[in-house]
Parts: C-alpha cells; sequence; structure tokens
C-alpha cells in the first residue's frame, strides 16, 4: 500500500461502515425520539428541541409549533426536550419553571398529570417495538419466511447432544415445553441457554422420546463476527424437502412480527440473566465501534439485512431503555412510580443524584463496550 492509497481506503471505510451505521442509528433514534414527541404533543405538551445526536448542532430547522429539529457532531442517540426540562435527559428545572408565566407553564412537562408524564416517557421504547414490528412484519409479508424441519442430520462426537443421547433423524418437537417450529427456533434457544439443563421431546422414527441436554459454551463465527453462544453439536438436514418457504398475509405477518420482537426481548433478558449468573460473558456486548462493523457487514449481505439488523437493535434499545436506571426511560417511569405510590414526587436533591449516578452507568457502559470493541 502507498500513501496515494490512502484516500481511497478511507472512503471505503467510510462508505462501507460509517454510512450503514449512520443509517440504522438514524431510524431507531428518530422512531425511538418520534414516539416521546407524538405523546407529547397529543398530552399538549410544548417541546423546545426534537435533536438526532448530541452536542454542537450541524443544521437544524424551525416548525410551526417553535420546535427545534436538529441534527448534533455525535450521533450516538438522541432527545426530545420539553419546555420545563433543565436538561437532554429530561431532569426536572424546577428553577426556570418557576420564572415561566402561567400560561407557559400548562404547557410545560412538569406541570402535566402523572399519568400523562408516564405515557409521553413510555412512548419512546414503544416507538422501538413498533419500528422492530414493522420490519419484521413487513420482511415476512413480502418475501415469506423460511422454515427447515429441525431435525438432526449429523451428531458430532463428544458433543452436549451426544452425552445428552441426540441421534441422527431425531426431530426436535418442543424445549422446555414450548413448541420448536423449525431449525432456527431450535438455535435461538440453544444459543441463549449455555450450562442450562434443557428438556426435550423427540420423534424418533414416531415414537416420542423426552431427553435433557446442556449446551456447551463455543465460540461461532458468523457475517456479523464471532459471538459465544450455547451449542448441542448438531448439524441441520440437508435434504431440500426439509425446507419450506411459508408465505404469510397480512395480520399473521403482523403477528409474526410481534413474536419476532418478543423473542428479541426474551433473549435480551435470557442474555443479561446469563451474565449475572455467569452462564454467559460480557465480550458478547458491543459499542459504537462494534455497531459500525456490525452494520458495514450487515450491509453486505444487502438492504433486508440491514434493515433486519435495525429490527433488532430497535427491539433491544426498547428493552434497555426500560430499565430503571436514571436518564433511560425506565429510571423517568421508576421516579413516578415512587410518586404514585407516595402521593409526592421525590426530592429534588435525591433526584439530581440520581440523575448522576445514572449518568455515571451509562458513561462506564459505554467506554467498556468500547474496550471490548478495541480489545475485538
Amino acid at each position: 500500500m502507498s500513501l496515494f492509497d490512502l484516500p481511497g481506503i478511507l472512503a471505503t471505510g467510510f462508505i462501507g461502515l460509517i454510512i450503514p451505521f449512520l443509517f440504522i442509528i438514524t431510524l431507531i433514534v428518530f422512531f425511538h425520539e418520534l414516539g416521546h414527541y407524538l405523546a407529547g404533543r397529543w398530552c399538549g405538551v410544548r417541546i423546545t428541541t426534537f435533536s438526532i445526536g448530541f452536542g454542537p448542532e450541524l443544521f437544524g430547522v424551525n416548525d410551526k409549533h417553535g420546535t427545534r429539529w436538529r441534527f448534533a457532531l455525535i450521533p450516538l442517540g438522541g432527545y426530545v426536550k420539553f419546555l420545563g426540562d433543565l436538561n437532554a435527559a429530561s431532569q426536572p428545572d424546577e428553577e426556570g419553571s418557576s420564572r415561566l408565566t402561567p400560561d407557559k407553564r400548562a404547557v410545560s412537562f412538569p406541570a402535566q398529570s402523572l399519568w400523562k408524564r408516564a405515557v409521553i416517557v413510555a412512548a419512546g421504547p414503544a416507538a422501538s417495538f413498533i419500528l422492530a414490528i414493522m420490519i419484521f412484519s413487513a420482511t415476512v409479508y413480502t418475501y415469506g419466511r423460511v422454515v427447515i424441519i429441525p431435525r438432526v442430520d449429523a451428531v458430532l462426537a463428544e458433543s452436549a447432544a451426544e452425552e445428552g443421547g441426540l441421534k441422527a433423524g431425531d426431530v426436535v418437537l418442543s424445549i422446555d415445553g414450548s413448541n420448536i417450529e423449525s431449525f432456527s427456533d431450535l438455535q435461538r434457544v440453544v444459543a441463549l441457554s449455555p450450562g442450562v439443563p434443557l428438556a426435550l421431546e423427540v420423534d424418533r422414527l414416531g415414537e416420542i422420546v423426552r431427553l435433557e441436554v446442556t449446551p456447551r459454551l463455543k465460540s461461532v463465527t458468523s457475517p456479523l463476527g464471532t459471538q459465544r453462544v450455547g451449542q448441542l453439536g448438531v448439524s441441520v438436514s440437508r435434504d431440500p424437502a426439509s425446507i419450506e418457504i411459508k408465505r404469510e398475509g397480512l395480520f399473521s405477518s403482523i403477528a409474526w412480527g410481534c413474536i419476532e420482537t418478543w423473542r428479541v426481548v426474551d433473549g435480551t433478558v435470557r442474555y443479561l440473566a446469563g451474565l449475572f449468573a455467569g452462564r454467559t460473558t460480557a465480550d458478547q456486548l458491543s459499542g459504537p465501534v462494534g455497531i459500525a462493523k456490525m452494520s458495514g457487514e450487515a450491509a453486505k449481505l444487502g438492504f433486508g439485512a440491514l434493515l433486519m439488523l435495525a429490527a433488532l437493535m430497535s427491539a433491544s434499545i426498547g428493552f434497555i431503555n426500560l430499565l430503571p436506571i436514571p436518564m433511560l426511560d425506565g429510571g423517568h417511569l421508576a421516579f413516578y412510580l415512587y410518586e404514585a405510590i407516595r402521593g409526592k414526587a421525590l426530592n429534588a436533591t435525591a433526584m439530581e443524584w440520581s440523575f448522576r449516578v445514572g449518568f455515571g452507568l451509562v458513561v462506564a457502559l459505554t467506554l467498556f463496550t468500547l474496550y471490548l470493541d478495541i480489545v475485538r
């Protein structure tokens, strides 16, 4: 490589990584914040800012309602700021609110009833889930879905499957009582259950056999990178008769989109539970660099793959935002629950310290995931 090659390499990297990354982040952030915005408008709250990104403004425009729509320098999130908010995290500005005229105070966020504030906050994660459902549903409705019969083609020697008694030709019917329709269903459950004994029902030449198998933690390389997941040590049947393309109607596609979104949330919960229990490792977490890399790899597979990644991330972000961490939507909802139970809001000093702790946690997690990205 010569010095003259460097601009071309940088341009290729920008197009291949940064543009897909910005597309996914902007799409997810826009829909999430749009949920807050629309709920706020519906509740009659004045919105001062709708920002994609943080930091200095790159460009923006004011609408007829007095909202500043802006794109900022740091594209790692966004926010909707309501009248009466102290900052982008929607911390109440008690001093500023006290100086508002009665008319303006009436349309400020802190002046709203408890249920209105809760609806506005919850609308962000709800919009994230809706985006995921829309993408999953549209994909299934347009292309159908591939269903591979969960038939075991081969069992690796000395694997978890062999140890548990699985044999070639077995068709997995259920795991822990949940029906298994396709091989991808089997993979999904097993990947999220390393070290967890699973109760399997299999069809073995017409006979129902019950087995207990414990997946082992393995490193798997995919187009989106290396992941450590649970594995049984079985291979999928390559018989064309085992593969079916199922076409879905509009309503069944929407239902499937809801199911897929729930599966992402369930997978996130299982991963976090496994993380705290020591069954899974933190090296599966991704920060900005890891997400950019996954975005670039997904873009190579096509626009559909990029949208599917956006759906997966949107569903995960919707759930994570519901965690009771100050600064996140779940933290605000926790404050409102406290207010509903006690009949009064948390005092200003306690709330300020809560936001500081929440900010520290978010920064620490961001730096930790960035460190993992760099190590990878």
